[in-house]
Formats: structure tokens, sequence, C-alpha cells
């Protein structure tokens, strides 16, 4: 198929089960089972994807701590979309997650050409007052790239473990693509990988809830992540068919293998560049063991960051969602009787008759109204779910859903407007890192 997924343009993905098989994303079906009450985005289907999610389930079920991380180029209006990206992050952080969220100036400015003032300006007036309204905590952090000493020199140090030929190979560079765009998608992985630093509780498991247009980022960071540890545990199998793990030195000491080798309660042999661990099926410890040393000579032993992959919204119009056709996309921040107007004057998937309607009945899956419902409008499942049978059936006309979508949508900006309000007098609250301009 040879899909090509570039995070600064315009998606639209027909068949999202490709991306199985062509980026190895694996179905999220089965993962929502693993989950004590799960977000509605999973339940319904819209998270179709993952990417170790099971590190995630698993600290949350056993109480181990793990982060969520996820970022916003302030590059124009905040929409449903953001908001799904929000809610997924504030819902990881309720479930236990030490929460991040970067707003990526730096990409804006060196992909968009917006200036450093702009940059500040939207980040702030929208997404990250719109975040502590959909009820962001402030134990959460919320930093800009260009303000995060953390996150540029980690930047930096990624960057000796990148080069030309795999930036091109993930994104699509060329020879006109500007180095600052370059520096960029690494700091995008420093933002990923950030949240395991020591002063943030030292490696952990970190999900980074996105669409699927923004899996380069995922797989060139888990990349680079490889690179930069100083270790590599298999799983091996000798002569007679036994199991045992081999810690594999990529980048330590010599000295650091023989303290691994001391430390793990295990029968061990030392061999030039590897330790191999016998007589226990303990991997947990080996690799625990082998983090600690790490970090204690001066690595970093980056757990490989997981990713949930969430369903685009069409436009209302139909088709693609676009920041450049304003009645495709509601924005968190515009009138909530304008938003309304549109919702009305949305595509529906009814019949071209009443007749029609009532005898064939409509088609929901094909409707940007019901996809309102589905992503944003309808908390209780049964409602949507009755919502989709009366449509099918034929005994629900577009008029009807319009008319409760839009009001539901000026019912929630009303209210979400109030919120910002509130939320910009909070903003103290949250210790935010800004660059000064």
């Amino acid at each position: 198929m040879n899909m090509k997924i570039d995070p600064w343009s315009a998606l639209n993905i027909e068949d999202y089960s490709k991306l199985f098989d062509e980026f190895g994303i694996l179905p999220f079906d089965e993962m929502s089972l693993k989950i004590n009450e799960p977000h509605r985005y999973m339940k319904r289907k819209i998270i179709f994807g993952h990417r170790s999610y099971d590190l995630i389930s698993d600290a949350m079920r056993n109480k181990k701590p793990f982060s969520v991380m996820s970022g916003f180029m302030p590059s124009g209006k905040i929409h449903l979309g953001h908001k799904m990206v929000m809610e997924e992050i504030i819902w990881h952080q309720q479930q236990g997650a030490d929460a991040f969220v970067g707003i990526a100036d730096r990409e804006a400015h060196s992909v968009r050409g917006i200036p450093w003032k702009n940059c500040n300006e939207i980040g702030m007036n929208e997404y990250i007052i719109s975040l502590i309204a959909l009820g962001f905590q402030p134990h959460g952090h919320i930093y800009f790239q260009s303000a995060s000493e953390q996150v540029k020199d980690l930047a930096f140090e990624m960057g000796a473990k990148a080069n030309f030929s795999e930036l091109s190979a993930i994104y699509g560079f060329t020879g006109e693509t500007s180095i600052s765009h370059m520096l960029s998608a690494v700091t995008q992985s420093a933002d990923i990988l950030h949240p395991q630093l020591e002063e943030y509780g030292g490696p952990k498991p970190t999900v980074i809830p996105v669409g699927a247009d923004q899996d380069p980022h995922i797989r060139l960071t888990r990349g680079i992540g490889h690179k930069m540890n100083m270790f590599k545990i298999e799983g091996r199998e000798d002569k007679e068919g036994n199991v045992y793990f081999s810690i594999r030195n990529k980048a330590a000491p010599e000295e650091a293998l023989k303290e691994i080798k001391e430390r793990i309660p295990a029968r061990t042999r030392l061999f030039e560049g590897h330790v191999d661990v016998f007589d226990t099926e303990d991997f947990e410890m080996v690799l625990d063991t082998t983090r600690k040393v790490e970090l204690e000579y001066g690595g970093y032993a980056f757990v490989p960051p997981a990713a949930t992959y969430h369903r685009f919204m069409s436009g209302l119009q139909g088709g693609k969602m676009s920041s450049s056709i304003p009645d495709s996309y509601i924005s968190l921040t515009e009138n909530p009787k304008s938003a309304a107007k549109k919702v009305k004057r949305a595509k529906t998937g009814g019949r071209m008759t009443l007749d029609e309607q009532k005898k064939l009945g409509g088609e929901p899956d094909k409707c940007s109204v019901y996809e309102m419902f589905l992503f944003h409008l309808v908390e209780d499942d049964q409602e949507l779910a009755q919502i989709y049978t009366e449509c099918v059936q034929g005994s629900r006309m577009c008029g009807n859903c319009k008319e409760l979508a839009a009001h539901r949508t000026e019912k929630f900006l009303k209210e979400h407007q109030e919120l910002r309000t509130v939320a910009k007098d909070r903003l103290d609250e949250y210790g935010l890192l800004i660059k000064k301009v």
C-alpha cells in the first residue's frame, strides 16, 4: 500500500485497518476490555489502535507510575478535534498519570512561519485556557517548547542519534526542507520522552494520545529512544532449549555490565559486551536492575513510548475537516449561536425525500451530525444507540437530529466559554513555562 502519513498536511484515511499492517499499529478492541470504566472513545471504537498500551493498562491496574503526554501546535483556532486529545489527556490524568501538555511553538514557528508573539497568544488564549476549562488539573505540566530547557537539551542529545536519511524516510523530508523544520521534529521526540527524565521520577510508561497523522512522531521517538539506551535485553535459547536473557551492551562502560552481573540474584555469566542471565523467568527483575544501573552510569533507560490513535471527525459539510473552511468545523471559542447555525447546515446521512427516509432509513455512518453525537454531544451510550436505531429504521428525521445537535452544541459552547473565563483567573496555579518575547 505504501501509505504516506504527514503530520503537517490534511489527511483523510478511509480504511483505518490498513494502518495495522502498514505501520504496525495494533487494534485497540481487546485492550479496552482490560480497562475499568474505559473512556467513551474506547468503548465507541473512536480510539481504534495503539502501540504498547498494555504497559499503560498494567500501570493503571497495579497503581504503578505512568505519564500521559501530548501537544498542540499554536497555528489557529482550537476546535473539536483538539478537544478530543485534551479529553484523553485529562482522562489519563484522572486515572493517575503524571500529565504533560506541550505547546509546539517551535514547530509553529519553523513550519508555519508564525511569529513568536503570535505563538504565545494563540497557545495561551486558544489552547491552554480551554485545556484548563475542560478539567486539566494544576499538578500536571503545561509548557511551551521554546521555554523548556529540559526539552531543548534533550532534543540536542537526541539529534545526535538521528540523521537525514531516517527523517526523510519517516516524514518525506527533501533537500528543500529547512533545518529548523527537521529540528522541530526531533523536538517533538524530546517532548514525548522528557516525562521520563530524572526530574519527573525517571523511566516509566508514557502514553501519547494522537490522531493517526501524528504516528511519524511516535515511530521516530521509539527509534531514537532505543538508540539512546545503553543496553538491550534479548530472550535467547540454548542448545537444550532452555530460555535465558542476554543483556547486550550498546554504549555503557564495561564496569556497568559487571555491576549488573553482581546485582542480579540469579546465575549469570559475564562475556565481553554482554551478560547472560539463567535460571529465571523474571524479566521484570532483569529489566528493572538493568535500568537502575544504566541511570547510575548517566544513561536514560527510556521505556518505549506508548500511543493511542483516534479516528478523525469528518467536516460538517462532509469530507475533510479543514481550518481553511470555517463551515467544516466548530471552534471552542466561536459564538455559540453561529456554531448552532453551522450544525443546522451540516450534511447528514438522510435520504433525498421524506418518504425515502421513512422507507429506507437513514445512514448514520455517513452523517456528520451523528458523528457530533458519537464524538462529543451524547454521553449516554443507550441514548446514542437509540438515535442510531431510530435513524436506520426511518422513524427519526434529519431535522430532529439537527435541532438536537444544534441545541447541545450551543449549550456546550456557552458552558465551556464560561469555564474559560474562570480558567483565565486560575493560570497562576499551573506554573506555565512560556517564552519571553
